[in-house]
């Protein structure tokens, strides 16, 4: 395998959790809102936005998967090119996720 820092690796970790407890939560959000307003046309904005976070969620949850497999399984040392699309793609998680977090807690704080 070629070998990471454990720092880099504890953070794809824990940024994979965060992935699944955000996924956790804005799909209890959308059954919530679902169950008691329906499908309205006040309703829909939100339910779309819901299934857009729950998509860019596993979209990268995905990507990182991928590249520390393929990163695993390199030898004797990973490219170049594949750290840099590895260290990329935790930024822009990162921000993706937080970005997330963020709307899905607009729309909690909207139909409370």
């Amino acid at each position: 395998m070629a070998k990471l820092p454990d720092p880099v690796i504890s953070n794809i970790f824990i940024i994979q959790r965060r992935i699944i407890e955000c996924l956790d939560s804005t799909t209890a959000t959308e059954f919530r809102l679902f169950e008691r307003m329906g499908e309205t046309a006040e309703t829909l904005p939100e339910l779309e936005e819901l299934q857009n976070i729950k998509e860019k969620l596993r979209s990268k949850y995905s990507r990182l998967y991928n590249l520390l497999l393929r990163i695993a399984e390199s030898q004797p040392i990973a490219s170049k090119d594949m750290l840099v699309l590895l260290y990329r793609s935790i930024e822009s998680t990162e921000a993706s996720l937080n970005a997330s977090i963020a709307s899905l807690q607009e729309i909690q704080r909207n139909w409370n």
